[in-house]
């Protein structure tokens, strides 16, 4: 090398963008969609399983758990419907939010 060779820091002279590290968050939306239609997905597998295996039938678990639920009627299963796809909104609107400010405060 010679005297007069420029000497380069890389992040100034190579214009090589510093990454900063910010601690991953989920996005609420998301999660909030996919918990929901995994609850609602995942009752409608437990009404269907509930008929065609009626001695092993879990609906009278689903009265206490879903107020309004009636077995065997549209408007109990459109109701325990619309309820299962709430608590999976509840799930991510108190997890996501209490996850991303953790993750902000541990720094990674």
């Amino acid at each position: 090398m010679s005297e007069n060779a420029p000497t380069l820091q890389v992040g100034k002279d190579l214009d090589i963008p510093r990454t900063v590290s910010t601690a991953p968050r989920v996005p609420v939306l998301p999660l909030g969609m996919s918990l929901g239609l995994f609850f609602a997905v995942t009752f409608v597998l437990c009404i269907v399983f509930d008929l065609i295996f009626p001695g092993y039938a879990m609906n009278r678990i689903w009265a206490p758990l879903l107020p309004g639920f009636t077995w065997l009627t549209w408007p109990g299963f459109l109701i325990g419907l619309a309820e299962t796809f709430a608590y999976g909104w509840y799930v991510a609107l108190i997890f996501g939010p209490l996850y991303n400010f953790f993750a902000a405060r541990s720094g990674r």
